[in-house]
Parts: structure tokens; C-alpha cells; sequence
């Protein structure tokens, strides 16, 4: 071998040698990024911020001087209402109210399709988180009559008509915390007659009573409210609606446990936000806090909504009062989920804020779970509970890491869903992915209300449009 050959061979090795390093390193800082990128799917959370606490603490984020009203848990520190009045639901009762809402719903929508069942002023009001008419759904208090008489009214995005139970309890009333309306007490109050217009355009046959317009409402649950259909005036905090139409309840059974009634926030002729449309411009919001501890808002108008909601557009909607999205994809630690998007436009989505675990097509469901538990082997599972089959024995942690959840709605809208909307504590020896699966994947997708928790939520129905903004109220 020739001294060039010599030379050439050692600068060979040389260039080897370095391409060799060079990769080594390349391949070590290429390890870092993919450490940070994997530890920004993660998020780690004190175990006890599931969990409510004793005291009351205001969360709502942001200037309150903008007149949001406290909003909290019916059976949390915060709340007015007492146990001699307002007996918690066992958690046991809490899903199985839970699943007879799911059922109901579905029940609806198969009437309604014919398908075989297989802009203006923004005015807050306090809203409390209870157990009626489903389970955990949610409570506003607004003020009915002349004088008004301040009331706690459950509020339902799947529902019209607002009613209360009302003297004198022709028929049966079943014990409130606040003190049952007295028409003859009020000034503005009326009844309407069976030939009157507001009778026979309520959407369905009116019901009499003698020449007296009526209503007769059955949920899911079995409970049900009847009475006359009646005009008033409502305050909503400083603002006031005349002539608003309402159900008087003279026949009120059910597992209402406490609450006055219910104000629908429907889609639907009857409910406030078609009636209050003059005003408000057809546009509510409300965030609901992470725990029975904390507070949230209820709001009407679009007067100050933030500039950081994400809005989806609404899809054509399942049922007359149900506002229906749709959901495009899952992500669960980064990672899209592999599932083909004939899934949900087969079932379609809703969003309920009386349903308490969102409810996904069982294709989808049984995709988030494999993915998910894949990402949570350094904790012990346990035993599943009632409609949860993904459970894990938290009991020796303080803190845990969970992998990031978000799902992707229409128009390319990513939601992120908070901690507590991912995992639901029935004790730190049970804590149970917060998802469940519908029995077949043509059954209506429902986003519920745990998985909202901490968002401004916003609806738009003018606009035909649902927004979502993080980190609202704790």
C-alpha cells in the first residue's frame, strides 16, 4: 500500500469515526426532545384536587365585577341547602339516575326521528351543582313574580319548559328548600287559556284544565311535574323578562329532592333562551367548577365572553331541544386515536349538562380505554363500579401522573379536558376513568357535564355555534 493509500485510509477512518459520533449525539439530543415531548403529554396532580373539601372557596377566574353570581354543589360547603331538606344520592344512585337520563334521552330522540331505538346585555346567576333529574346536574337560583320570590331552579340544556312547584299543591308537592311560589301572592302573575295562541303553539296538544292551559312533563327517572301554563315576570339578577311563559307545578313527584324546579335551556319555543332571545340575542354561557367546593357561573348574553373561546359549529341537531356536536377525534397522551370517524357520525353527539359521564360509542370508548390504561401501568388497578370498568387503587399516592386528554370537535376545535373531567373518585382506593360506553355504536354520543368541568361553555344559537374556553373557574 502506497503513502496515498496510507493517507487516504486514515482520513477515512477519521470521517467514519466522526459520522459515527456526530449520529450518537444527534441520536442523544434527538432522546431529550422526545422526553420533553412525551412529559408535556403528562400531567401531574395532586391526588386531593379531586377531592372536595370542607370550606368554600371562590373560583371563578377573572374580574367578577363583570356580574357573574356564584355558582355551587347543592351538597358542598358553599350551598344553602341542608341535609334535613336535601339528602345526598349514594353514588350507586348517582349512576343508575345517570343511565335512566341516557336512556331517556335516547328514548326522545328515537320518537323524534322515527329511528328504532337499537347579540345583547349579559346578565350572571348563581348556579349550584345537585343530584336531580339524572344525578349531579346544576343549580340557579332567579327571582319569579312581583314581589319575587327567589328560587333554586335546576337548569338543563335538554329541556324547555321552566316550571316550579306552586300553591296551593292541588295535587302533590314534594318538600323544597325555598318557599313553594304563591301566585295569588303576585302581582304580574296570569294563566293561560286553551284557545289562547301560547297554549297552541307550544309544540305539542295542550293539555286543560277547565279553560286553563296546562303542561305535564315525565323524566326518565320516572319523576313528573304538572300544572297550569302561566305568564310572569322573571328577574334574572338586575335584568327582568315580562310576560315570560312558565309551568306552574300543582303535581310534583320525583327525585327533585329540594330544588324549586327547572329552567329549560333548551333549543325548544318554550325555553328562556327562545323567549329571553330580545334580550340576550339567544346566546348563554357557563363554567362549572372542579369541585362541590368551589363555585362557577351561569350567564346569558354575549357581553364579555372571552376572546380565547374556540367555537365548534353546531351540527344538525338529533331532537328539537338538543344542541348536537360533532366530534371528529380523541387524543389520549398526544396520540390520535385510531378510530375511523364513521363511528361518530353514526352516533352523533350532544351536549348535556345534566348527563354526568359523557357516553361514547362503545368502538370509541373501548379505544380511549386500551389507550389509556397502556399509559397507566405504574398504578394497580382494582375493581370496576357501576358503569366505570377502569379503576385504580390510588390509596399509597399523593400525587399522580396522567396522560393529557383532549378531544377534537368540528372545525378542528381542540378541548382539553381538565384532570378532574379524566378520572372520577369514588374513594383514593377506587378512582375510575370517567368515560363510559353506550350499549351499541348507534347510540347517541352525550358530552357530559364532568367532563366540561373548569370551561367557559359557551352557546351560541344564533350563530349555530358551541365554544369552549379552559380554565374559566377551579
Amino acid at each position: 500500500m502506497g503513502p496515498s493509500n496510507s493517507i487516504l485510509l486514515v482520513l477515512s477512518s477519521c470521517f467514519l469515526f466522526f459520522l459515527v459520533v456526530a449520529r450518537k449525539e444527534i441520536t442523544l439530543e434527538k432522546s431529550e426532545d422526545d422526553i420533553q415531548a412525551t412529559a408535556h403529554h403528562y400531567q401531574t396532580v395532586e391526588l386531593s384536587s379531586f377531592l372536595s373539601s370542607s370550606t368554600c372557596r371562590q373560583s371563578i377566574i377573572g374580574d367578577t365585577k363583570k356580574g357573574y353570581l356564584e355558582v355551587v354543589h347543592k351538597h358542598g360547603p358553599c350551598s344553602k341547602f341542608t341535609k334535613d331538606t336535601v339528602k345526598p344520592l349514594t353514588v350507586e344512585e348517582i349512576f343508575t339516575n345517570d343511565q335512566s337520563r341516557v336512556d331517556s334521552i335516547r328514548s326522545r330522540l328515537a320518537i323524534k326521528t322515527g329511528k328504532k331505538d337499537v347579540q345583547g346585555s349579559k346578565t350572571t346567576l348563581p348556579a349550584k351543582s345537585g343530584t336531580t333529574i339524572g344525578s349531579a346536574n346544576y343549580i340557579v337560583t332567579i327571582g319569579l313574580g312581583t314581589p319575587k320570590e327567589d328560587l333554586s331552579l335546576i337548569f338543563d340544556t335538554g329541556s324547555d319548559i321552566t316550571w316550579t312547584q306552586c300553591q296551593p299543591c292541588a295535587g302533590e308537592c314534594y318538600k323544597q328548600q325555598d318557599p313553594i311560589f304563591a301566585p295569588s301572592s303576585s302581582t304580574t302573575y296570569s294563566n293561560i287559556s286553551c284557545s289562547a295562541t301560547e297554549c297552541l303553539n307550544t309544540g305539542r296538544a295542550p293539555q286543560c284544565f277547565s279553560s286553563t292551559c296546562g303542561y305535564r312533563i315525565q323524566y326518565g327517572d320516572g319523576s313528573i311535574t304538572t300544572g297550569f301554563l302561566a305568564k310572569e315576570k322573571v328577574t334574572l339578577a338586575s335584568d327582568v323578562i315580562d310576560g315570560f311563559l312558565f309551568g306552574c307545578g300543582q303535581y310534583n313527584k320525583g327525585l327533585f329532592r329540594g330544588d324549586a324546579g327547572l329552567l329549560g335551556l333548551g333549543r325548544g319555543k318554550l325555553s328562556i333562551v327562545t323567549q329571553a332571545a330580545e334580550k340576550y340575542g339567544k346566546v348563554f354561557s357557563y363554567c362549572l367548577p372542579s369541585t362541590a367546593s368551589s363555585t362557577g357561573y351561569l350567564t346569558f348574553g354575549s357581553s364579555g365572553i372571552d376572546s380565547s373561546v374556540a367555537y365548534t359549529p353546531l351540527s344538525d341537531s338529533p331532537g328539537p331541544s338538543f344542541y348536537g356536536l360533532d366530534l371528529e377525534a380523541i387524543y389520549v397522551g398526544g396520540n390520535k386515536l385510531e378510530i375511523s370517524p364513521t363511528v361518530f357520525t353514526t352516533s352523533g353527539m350532544i351536549i348535556d349538562s345534566g348527563t354526568v359521564i359523557t357516553r361514547l360509542p362503545p368502538t370509541a370508548y373501548s379505544a380511549l380505554r386500551t389507550a389509556f390504561r397502556a399509559k397507566m401501568t405504574q398504578y394497580p388497578l382494582t375493581k370496576g363500579f357501576s358503569i366505570f370498568d377502569t379503576c385504580y387503587d390510588l390509596s399509597k399516592y399523593s400525587t399522580i401522573t396522567i396522560p393529557t386528554l383532549s378531544f377534537v370537535w368540528g372545525g378542528n376545535t381542540k378541548v382539553d379536558i381538565v384532570p378532574q373531567g379524566i378520572l372520577f373518585p369514588l374513594s383514593v382506593n377506587q378512582v375510575c376513568l370517567a368515560f363510559a360506553g353506550n350499549r351499541d355504536d348507534s347510540g347517541i354520543g352525550i358530552f357530559g357535564n364532568t367532563q366540561q368541568k373548569t370551561l367557559e361553555v359557551v352557546h351560541d344559537v344564533t350563530a349555530g355555534k358551541v365554544g369552549f374556553a379552559p380554565g374559566k373557574c377551579a
